[in-house]
Formats: C-alpha cells, structure tokens, sequence
C-alpha cells in the first residue's frame, strides 16, 4: 500500500507492479548487489499529513522479514496508547526496562520542531488575540462616549421617570458586553464548523491556505478545549467590563435638569 502523493509521484495505480530497492546489500562474487524485490500494489491511503503521504510505504510483515533477512524477528515495536500525552511517561518506563542498545523514541521527538513551533505559536497567536480584544474595547469606550452624548436627553427623560442612577449604569454595561457574549457564540460556531468553512473558503477564493508541501498539514483541523474558550471569553468580558465602566459611569451621572435645559 502506498501514500496517495507517494503513488502519484510514482505512477502507480492499483494493480500495478512497484521494484523496492534496499539499501542493505548482498555479497556475491561480482560485489555488493542491492536487495530487489518486485511488490503489485493493492491499495493507496491518505491520513492527510504530507511527510506519510508522499514517503511511506506499507508491506506485509512476512516479506518484509524475507526482504531485510530477519527471519522472525522485527527490527522494531510501536505502541498505540489511548492517551496520546502519556507518550514521552512511557517511553522512558520502557527506556529504564529495555537492554541499552536498545533505542525508544516517542511521537513527541520524531517530529520535536514541528510540535515547538506550534507550542511557540500558540502562546504567540494568544498574545496577539489579546492586544486585538484590547483594542476592541478601546474603540467600546470611544462608542459607549459617543453614545452617551447622543443619548443625554433619552437618559434624562428616563431619570425623570424615576430610573436610578445603578439601572442606567447596568443598561450601558450590559451594552458592552452584550459582544462578547455573541464572539463567543460566533467563534464556537465557526470552531464546529471549520472544516467546512474552509474548504468553502479556499473553493471561493481559488486559493489553498495550506499547501501541503510546505506545511505538515494539508486541512485546518479543529477541536473545541473547553478550558481555553472559558479562560479566553473570561478575559474578553473583563476587558469589555472594563472598558464600559466608564462610559457607564458618565451616564449615570448625567443631571435631567442640566442636560433638558435646551430641549
């Protein structure tokens, strides 16, 4: 079975016949001969990733052991644990128990680059949503003013209807931060849906946002971490709280009389 990018750089369709050429080679009288053998092709895959796509290869164990002269040993073990972050626990439990030349090596170091630099940009991509809800809610304090200005005779007139200075307070705050409770539902929504969206995107645009042999990836995957939506809608509400307090407070303390004098 081969990669679907592996396949068509190759040619190779099913039922086709594919040479594997090894590197370990056999002694003959006439030299060093490398290790032929001829294998038909029964099916292609494709995981999405463009390293496994367009570099692997997958054969029977039996003719792999007749290809490399193992007999029935195996040149290596891999585990599937449910809990993918216990990987790095394992490996060292097996490192401490295995024979020493023997070598361990869990996802987290066959692609260590990879993993820090989404580690890194991640905290990166953290900051910068940050400084932009920051600026949101600069441009909430100068729209929330603009706001009570415009509105000075409608608070009046509701002052003389007997609202208190605490109402209109809260009507200006949850103004506010009504926003940040319709991002929230706005994200998630487009979070649940981002493989499609995407896609739509792209077919929309005429582009590819990622191009799979540049990147590791060739689609946008999504999975919704509750932790992070609550710690990230938690600091958008503050930062819009804040940023109405203000405003807020200017409002309710608007005096009837002062602002009706010339209406």
């Amino acid at each position: 079975m081969l990669g679907a990018e592996l396949a068509r750089a190759l040619g190779a369709r099913l039922g086709d016949s594919v040479v594997v050429i090894t590197p370990q080679g056999t002694v003959t009288p006439a030299g060093t001969l490398p290790r032929v053998k001829s294998f038909r092709v029964v099916g292609v895959f494709e995981v999405g990733m463009f390293e496994f796509d367009s570099g692997l290869a997958l054969i029977h164990i039996a003719d792999a052991q007749k290809l490399y002269r193992l007999g029935d040993a195996v040149s290596g073990v891999r585990l599937k644990l449910d809990d993918l972050f216990a990987a790095p626990r394992v490996a060292r439990e097996l490192a401490a128990t295995l024979p020493v030349d023997a070598e361990v090596r869990d996802w987290t170091l066959n692609h260590a680059n990879f993993f820090r630099a989404v580690a890194i940009e991640k905290r990166m991509m953290f900051l910068i949503l940050t400084l932009i809800v920051a600026v949101a809610a600069f441009n909430i304090v100068s729209a929330q003013v603009m706001v009570v200005t415009d509105k000075q005779a409608d608070i009046a007139i509701l002052r003389t209807q007997g609202a208190s200075p605490a109402s209109i307070l809260s009507i200006f705050i949850i103004q506010g931060t009504l926003g940040t409770l319709i991002g929230v539902a706005g994200g998630l929504a487009l979070a649940f849906n981002i493989e499609t969206v995407v896609p739509f995107v792209e077919r929309l645009l005429g582009v590819q946002f990622l191009d799979k042999t540049v990147y590791y990836i060739s689609e946008l995957p999504s999975q919704v971490q509750q932790g992070d939506v609550v710690f990230v809608a938690a600091i958008a509400f503050v930062l819009t709280l804040l940023a109405t307090l203000y405003p807020s407070w200017r409002a309710a303390r608007i005096n009837p009389a002062e602002a009706l004098r010339y209406e």
